[in-house]
C-alpha cells in the first residue's frame, strides 16, 4: 500500500519540482526602428498576453540609449477590453510598471520609438529588453519571506503552491469556457436542424400546392 501511494504522488513531486526548476519568466530583446514624424498607433510594435481577472503583472522594460539622443520611446500598456494601464513617454533605462488586470482578457505592451532630432542620426533604433511578470511570478518573494520570516524552502513552496493555484484556476477557466463553447454550439446545432425540418416542409408544401394548382389549370383549360 505504501508504494502504491508513492507511485501515486511521483506525478506530483515530478510536476513541483519542474515548476522549480524552470526559470519563471524569460526575457524578450529587440530592436525598434526610430521613425520620422508625429506619434501614431500604427507604428507601435506590441507583445501580447493573456492574463485573468484581478491578477497582479509587472512589466520591467530596459530600454538603451538615453534621453536627449534625438529617439523618444514610449510605452503603452492596453488590454482588448479597452482598459489603459499606462503610458509612459521618452523611455530610457529601465522602467518597472505594475498593474491588477480588471478582466479575462489578453494585454499588449507596445513601443514606438519616435525620431526627434532635426539632424541626420545614423542607424536611429533602440534596444529594448522587455520582462513580464504574471501572478505569481510578479511577487516579491523576498519581500514575502522577510515579512513572515520564512525559511528559503517555505518560500519556495509557497511560490509552486501558488503557481499551482493559478494552473488549476487556468484549466477551470478553460474547462467553463469550454462549456460554453459545447453549448453555444449544440444551440447553433439544434436551430439549424429546426430550421432545415422548416424548409423542407415548405418545399413540400410548396410542391403539393403547385401540383394541385396545375391539375385545377389543365381541368379548367378541359387538356385532362
Amino acid at each position: 500500500m505504501a508504494t502504491t501511494s508513492i507511485l501515486r504522488l511521483l506525478p506530483l513531486f515530478s510536476l513541483l519540482l519542474l515548476l522549480a526548476i524552470i526559470p519563471s519568466s524569460t526575457a524578450l530583446k529587440f530592436d525598434i526602428q526610430a521613425h520620422p514624424g508625429s506619434e501614431s498607433p500604427k507604428h507601435e510594435r506590441c507583445v501580447r498576453n493573456f492574463v485573468a481577472a484581478d491578477t497582479l503583472v509587472v512589466v520591467t522594460a530596459t530600454v538603451s540609449g538615453q534621453r536627449g539622443d534625438g529617439q523618444m520611446v514610449n510605452m503603452h500598456i492596453k488590454d482588448a477590453m479597452g482598459n489603459e494601464y499606462g503610458k509612459p513617454r521618452d523611455v530610457s533605462g529601465e522602467r518597472r510598471m505594475a498593474f491588477t488586470s480588471v478582466a479575462d482578457s489578453a494585454f499588449d505592451v507596445c513601443f514606438e520609438n519616435v525620431l526627434t532630432s532635426k539632424h541626420p542620426v545614423m542607424n536611429p533604433t533602440r534596444n529594448i529588453e522587455l520582462d513580464v511578470d504574471i501572478g505569481a511570478d510578479a511577487k516579491d518573494w523576498s519581500a514575502v519571506q522577510a515579512a513572515e520570516k520564512l525559511k528559503p524552502v517555505e518560500t519556495e513552496l509557497r511560490r509552486i503552491e501558488e503557481m499551482v493555484s493559478e494552473i488549476v484556476s487556468e484549466m477551470e477557466y478553460l474547462r467553463s469556457r469550454e462549456q460554453r463553447l459545447r453549448d453555444t454550439n449544440e444551440s447553433t446545432n439544434e436551430r439549424v436542424k429546426w430550421f432545415a425540418f422548416g424548409t423542407m416542409g415548405m418545399l413540400v408544401g410548396l410542391g403539393a400546392w403547385q401540383v394541385v394548382y396545375l391539375r385545377a389549370y389543365f381541368r379548367s383549360k378541359h387538356l385532362i
